[in-house]
């Protein structure tokens, strides 16, 4: 039997404790600049420090990719460990260079280290999401690796659950989407001034405003409704993404229970890689679609 490790980002905002809990589990952490001070994700701060960071920034945040060489440094410490298998989930490709730099460490590890072609598979997957879209699928592959699942089996349940996993968020101001620019769907809303509030989608990386509900008080159970129109999997466990928008967090969470019958399967506080370009003030869901690859 294989010995799996699993490596991500740090913009799957994975609890840390859950990380802590997993040896064979690494999180890399994502470069964040604020008003010219370096920093990293998780390591630095954790989320709620961050949002207070962000306000109190004078200039917008950044964010950098991990390369590919810190990939690869990543790869050998794995191989040095004794893990004969590799799975590197990073977030989507449309949002980010990561994808395309640990793949790119693949191929400079297998020729750095020879000795390890013949001895390592490494399979890198673009998640096409982000959050819980894949952090999320990261702690159902380490459930089933702990129960001695191997690769054949948990790298085809992830491409599945890739090509099916939809988000919806709503966000309570877009002043960090537009500044950002990484949510494009944002970039022509003008209903902030009307007290309008978008619920977006995000479906293989791309963003679409699917709703504009008017007030506040109106968001978490128009949000909620979302999540009827696009499941396709009445058993699948639904996770949800919350931040500082802690007025909203209970209707939100009473309106998804209402709708799909049970509580979500795990809450996850947006991180700094997500919440500098969606704003803090959000809420979210994750839900399971059509299969897109039969499309």
């Amino acid at each position: 039997m294989s010995k799996i490790k699993i490596i991500t980002d740090s913009a799957c905002d994975i609890p840390a404790e859950f990380e802590r809990a997993h040896e064979n589990l690494q999180i890399l952490p994502i470069p964040v600049t604020i008003d010219g001070k370096g920093y990293y994700e998780r390591r630095d701060f954790d989320p709620w420090q961050f949002y207070e960071l962000l306000h109190q920034a004078k200039e917008f945040p950044s964010t950098s990719h991990i390369t590919n060489v810190q990939f690869v440094e990543a790869y050998l410490q794995a191989a040095e460990e004794g893990y004969t298998s590799i799975i590197v989930i990073t977030i989507t490709s449309r949002g980010s260079n990561m994808f395309q730099a640990a793949s790119m460490a693949k191929e400079m590890f297998f020729s750095e280290h020879p000795q390890y072609r013949d001895k390592i598979e490494l399979h890198v997957l673009d998640s096409g999401t982000y959050t819980v879209g894949y952090g999320y699928a990261i702690e159902k592959a380490m459930d089933m690796i702990q129960a001695g699942k191997d690769t054949d089996q948990i790298v085809p349940w992830l491409e599945e659950y890739f090509a099916r996993v939809e988000i919806y968020f709503a966000v309570f101001t877009l002043e960090y989407a537009k500044k950002s620019g990484r949510i494009s769907a944002a970039a022509g809303f003008v209903g902030d001034v009307l007290g309008l509030r978008p619920i977006i989608s995000i479906i293989d990386g791309e963003t679409k405003i699917v709703e504009k509900v008017r007030g506040d008080k109106n968001v978490p159970g128009r949000l909620a409704d979302w999540y009827l129109k696009r499941s396709t999997d009445p058993n699948f466990q639904y996770c949800t993404v919350i931040g500082e928008a802690v007025e909203f967090v209970k209707p939100f969470h009473q309106a998804m229970e209402q709708r799909v019958g049970y509580p979500p399967y795990l809450s996850y506080q947006v991180g700094a890689s997500i919440a500098m370009n969606s704003g803090p003030k959000v809420l979210a869901f994750i839900v399971l679609g059509e299969d897109r690859r039969k499309k």
